[in-house]
């Protein structure tokens, strides 16, 4: 008889964040592709492909949070005394609100960052976009000291915040949060890459405080600007599509308005992830802002079930053929408009309605469709 011999692996783990080694799930914590694990050298130390980008390129990327994690975040933030940086997608405001954060944050500041501005038609004034997030964010129990906005992806408006930053933090660290998809890492980015000579300091070291929940970017007073990992919003749409059609979702360039006149009984498909139905009012325009590559069809409200049910990844799309099977069904939310506002489906954009209308929303169970004042 011979005696079988077991071997067990020893786990590994990240020498730069502590994360244990794994090469199954690219968002999750640890994760390091299998190819890329057996070119590193076990004895020199493995790093993680977050920390191996921070490290080399100076790339910053998100660890989704499960919700243990975002409580046990929320309570960090509480016990310290800093400057909190709340960064939110401007044309996905509510659906990059971080639920409670005004319970958590305590007496410490925040300073409201509106990402993404240059999504937004032209047309429309800076000033009034600050003056409309300070009341949203009132509405959510936050009382920001002021509203910074930039656009990380083209670097304007980061010296602004970096300056009001100053300005603000007086002696204390910088706590900078967001949920996923907001462009909160891109921000990041840009302020180690502007901000002089760290560029130099992480390129040329193992980046400090580089753990498992929060990356920390020196100042020059010894305290730092702490980046904590995304927090993942289940509501937002951007759960429900593939990697392809994200961008339907993430407009890169200013928004065209698109005007719809509708009569009561109108139905409008924004592809096939939405649905907007017109009750009653009379008619009426509506202004539709949703990435300019959104296909949006106008029916009877009479024939949208069975129209949808035929059309579901064919003309309606996304969903694609293949994701049919798998998609949510759509739910449906009314809403009476006592003044101008938007039906925003979360993460997807916003149809504006006019006073004294009825209308109603409808999206893949789980995205939230809310009434809310009127941006523009």
């Amino acid at each position: 008889m011979t005696e079988e011999k077991q071997v067990t692996e020893e786990p590994l783990y990240c020498i730069g964040c502590g994360a244990q080694i794994q090469t199954t799930d690219p968002k999750a914590a640890g994760y390091t592709p299998a190819s890329a694990l057996a070119k590193q050298k076990e004895g020199e130390g493995i790093y993680c492909q977050r920390c191996f980008r921070l490290r080399h390129y100076n790339e910053v990327s998100d660890v989704q949070l499960t919700d243990d994690d975002f409580l046990r975040l929320l309570n960090q933030i509480g016990q310290v005394d800093a400057l909190i940086v709340n960064v939110i997608d401007i044309f996905d405001f509510n659906g990059s609100v971080i639920p409670g954060l005004h319970r958590f944050v305590g007496k410490n500041p925040v300073i409201l960052v509106g990402n993404k501005a240059d999504v937004l038609p032209k047309s429309v004034k800076p000033a009034k976009i600050k003056r409309w997030l300070m009341h949203q964010a009132k509405e959510q129990g936050l009382k920001p000291l002021d509203v910074v906005l930039v656009s990380a992806e083209k670097g304007w408006g980061v010296e602004d915040l970096m300056a009001e930053i100053d300005k603000e933090r007086k002696g204390r660290d910088v706590y900078v949060v967001g949920t996923t998809n907001v462009g909160k890492s891109t921000l990041i980015n840009r302020i180690i890459s502007d901000q002089t000579g760290m560029q130099d300091l992480i390129t040329t070291s193992r980046f400090p405080g580089t753990t498992l929940d929060r990356i920390e970017i020196p100042l020059d007073d010894g305290h730092q600007i702490v980046d904590t990992p995304g927090i993942v919003h289940r509501e937002q749409m951007a759960h429900y599509l593939s990697a392809k059609d994200l961008k339907l979702v993430t407009p890169t360039k200013p928004i065209k308005p698109k005007v719809y006149q509708l009569n009561e009984g109108q139905t409008l498909f924004l592809a096939g992830l939405a649905r907007f139905d017109y009750l009653s009012g009379g008619r009426h325009g509506f202004v539709a802002y949703l990435d300019n590559q959104l296909f949006v069809h106008r029916t009877k409200t009479s024939n949208a079930d069975d129209f949808y049910r035929r059309q579901l990844g064919k003309l309606l799309q996304p969903p694609r053929p293949n994701e049919v099977a798998d998609f949510p069904p759509l739910v449906r939310y009314e809403f009476h408009a006592h003044e101008k506002s938007d039906l925003v489906f979360s993460g997807l954009g916003w149809i504006t309605v006019p006073a004294n209308t009825q209308v109603a929303g409808y999206a893949p169970e789980g995205v939230s469709v809310v009434l809310r004042s009127a941006l523009i």
